[in-house]
């Protein structure tokens, strides 16, 4: 296609280097795994909403290679709009090289109405319009292109998600659906499109690359796929830790930092110092300043910071029995189950290494979730509660993600309130002395999370390497998408991805044990 589609078009709204490098080099992209996840999500969502308004015509088409058919998609919406369909989905137009596909065109008297849909979800509109700005763009384009192809378009709606909303028996898909009047933000963009198109076109025409330094556009409205590559094409060294490293700083800090020339690490030390005899920093310290420079100087001198007080005073804390415990979760953007509210976090998955003794011998227990497509939390809830006895000392690491799903738990099955809530309660956190900053290694790259802390405290340890796990499950990830589709896999490769998720989630809470063990060999 030699004009631009509505992602093309937004791509160049956020930044023309991303629709040049999405076209001539689509693989200067960085990958993201969870992508064509977000991907699925969306399209599901998409299919729903085609019912928001009862009948309808999907004019989908596409060819024997599995690509879409736009000359065909462009042909068939004529034909509908000529036959009187009031709601006509995958509407399609093109002029002039250019192209888009209205997500739901519905009649409206002598004119029309477009529907973008979005598979985000927030609750009932309350008039924040810092929340849709971001839309604003892709839905302006296609009142532009639908203009030039002759149509009177009257009102322009964005559909998403209500993230209030709560299932209960069948979907109710007017209350799972929030339609915002995009009008008065749409305008305003608009009276851009033209411009913002010629602009495109050159963009498009000119075989030079864009000369685009970092900016906020990198990561607004949307992280961009090639942030690494330009990264790399302004200087910043893939080899070595930078500015773009510091831990818990915001994108907008690190700029300033770029802008001025602060890179480096040893750039980044010196301003860094020089912030704690600012009078502001005297006034009211910056919690995660002194973890800023540990991360920095440690990586300059390439030691360890170990403070063997704090670890003692964590490990004091704890008592045998000890139980380490990990979920695994999905997220689903059309709930399925009653009490579900859309990409709410469901539990399926656990796994727990117990030691109830200094001598005693590590058990291990393990719940998974029959793949029947049925609602896994109460089966998972009632075997939790058998597994993890009242008032036993349980660890989890960033245990806010633990608690909160036993919470959920807890407050849907009124039977087990009482055992779960005690569970959650004794949950204690293994990466506070990580985030105390009591222990931390150049290797871990200004990052506290179980990901980075164990390849950074045993290297090669091939055991604790997540690489050599089954390749279906290597990360949580993985983990989510695979659970719901083992249902449609063939007995064979079910029971596989069955004992893939089983060893993965395994791994989690022996790298726990790893963990624990090292801060205690720390202190002996």
């Amino acid at each position: 296609m030699k004009g631009l589609s509505k992602s093309r078009y937004t791509a160049f709204c956020q930044c023309p280097k991303i629709l040049w490098l999405k076209v001539f080099k689509p693989e200067a992209a960085t990958e993201d795994p969870a992508l064509q996840a977000r991907f699925e999500q969306g399209n599901e969502v998409g299919d729903l909403a085609m019912q928001l308004f009862g009948t309808y015509i999907d004019v989908t088409t596409k060819n024997p290679d599995g690509s879409l058919d736009l000359n065909a998609m462009v042909d068939l919406t004529r034909q509908e709009m000529d036959r009187g369909t009031d709601n006509i989905c995958e509407a399609s137009f093109a002029l002039d090289g250019h192209y888009c596909a209205v997500d739901i065109l519905r009649r409206n008297g002598d004119g029309w109405d477009i529907y973008e849909v979005k598979s985000t979800s927030f609750p009932e509109y309350d008039g924040k319009e810092t929340e849709l700005e971001k839309y604003a763009p892709d839905i302006a384009y296609q009142k532009w292109l639908l203009e030039k192809c002759g149509l009177k378009v009257i009102n322009t709606f964005l559909v998403c998600l209500n993230s209030n909303y709560v299932r209960k028996g069948a979907l109710d898909l007017q209350q799972l659906f929030v339609i915002v009047d995009m009008e008065k933000l749409v305008d305003n963009e608009y009276l851009k499109v033209p411009t913002q198109v010629k602009r495109a076109m050159k963009v498009l025409c000119d075989c030079n690359e864009p000369d685009i330094d970092l900016e906020k556009h990198c990561t607004k409205p949307y992280k961009c796929a090639f942030f690494d590559y330009c990264k790399r094409l302004h200087g910043v060294p893939e080899d070595e830790p930078t500015v773009f490293d510091i831990y818990s700083m915001n994108f907008s800090e690190k700029l300033k930092y770029y802008k001025a020339g602060h890179i480096s690490f040893e750039d980044v030390l010196v301003e860094l110092q020089n912030k704690t005899s600012d009078p502001k920093y005297i006034k009211k310290p910056n919690k995660t300043l002194p973890l800023q420079l540990m991360q920095v100087g440690c990586a300059l001198n390439k030691t360890e910071h170990i403070n063997v007080a704090g670890i003692r005073k964590f490990l004091s804390g704890l008592s045998y029995p000890l139980y380490f415990l990990d979920f695994e979760t999905l997220q689903q953007a059309i709930p399925q189950f009653d009490g579900q509210k859309p990409y709410q976090q469901i539990t399926f998955q656990y796994s727990l290494h117990i030691k109830e003794s200094a001598s005693a011998p590590y058990q291990h227990k393990e719940f998974l979730a029959p793949s029947d497509g049925s609602d896994p939390r109460r089966k998972l809830a009632e075997q939790l509660c058998k597994d993890i006895p009242l008032n036993v000392c349980t660890l989890a690491y960033n245990k806010g993600f633990e608690c909160g799903r036993i919470k959920e738990l807890a407050s849907i099955y009124p039977d087990l309130n009482q055992h779960l809530l005690n569970i959650a309660d004794h949950i204690v956190d293994l990466i506070d002395p990580f985030r105390a900053g009591d222990y931390y290694v150049p290797a871990m790259g200004g990052s506290f999370s179980i990901k980075s802390v164990l390849p950074a405290l045993f290297p090669d340890d091939a055991e604790l390497n997540y690489h050599n796990l089954d390749e279906r499950c290597q990360n949580g990830g993985n983990a989510m998408t695979l659970f719901p589709k083992i249902q449609d896999m063939s007995p064979e490769e079910a029971k596989a991805s069955r004992e893939a998720l089983l060893r993965y989630c395994e791994l989690d809470t022996w790298a726990m044990v790893k963990v624990w063990e090292r801060l205690k060999m720390i202190c002996s």
